[in-house]
């Protein structure tokens, strides 16, 4: 039996901008994306604090050390700037070995969002 786990898990990141013309997907500080084992393409789970609002996109590569988080396409019509989101990516295990599966989760810092 397989089952859905969370993998990474990015708490509590600030929307520094949006694109509603832009294809889509979410831009994230390369920094952040490492910390917390995303990669480039893979499907993610953002959770918007402030208004409760939960959509799914695909993580895209910002610029490292910028703090960006930027919500790109129709996405964008879901966040503020300045909003506080949580970035979710999930993982198909096998049932034992998602008992021992541990996620990367960050806590980056939410004014800057830097990982100090």
């Amino acid at each position: 039996m397989n089952i859905e786990v969370v993998k990474s898990k990015i708490h509590r990141v600030r929307i520094t901008g949006s694109d509603l013309n832009y294809i889509g997907s979410i831009t994230i500080d390369e920094d952040l994306m490492d910390a917390a084992n995303i990669i480039e393409g893979e499907k993610v789970h953002i959770v918007n604090i402030n208004n409760g609002e939960r959509f799914i996109t695909y993580a895209i590569r910002g610029e490292r050390k910028s703090g960006d988080i930027v919500l790109n396409g129709p996405a964008a019509r879901k966040v503020a700037k300045d909003d506080i989101i949580i970035i979710i990516a999930y993982a198909t295990l096998e049932f034992e070995e998602a008992k021992l599966f541990k996620p990367a989760i960050v806590f980056p810092n939410e004014k800057d969002n830097s990982l100090t």
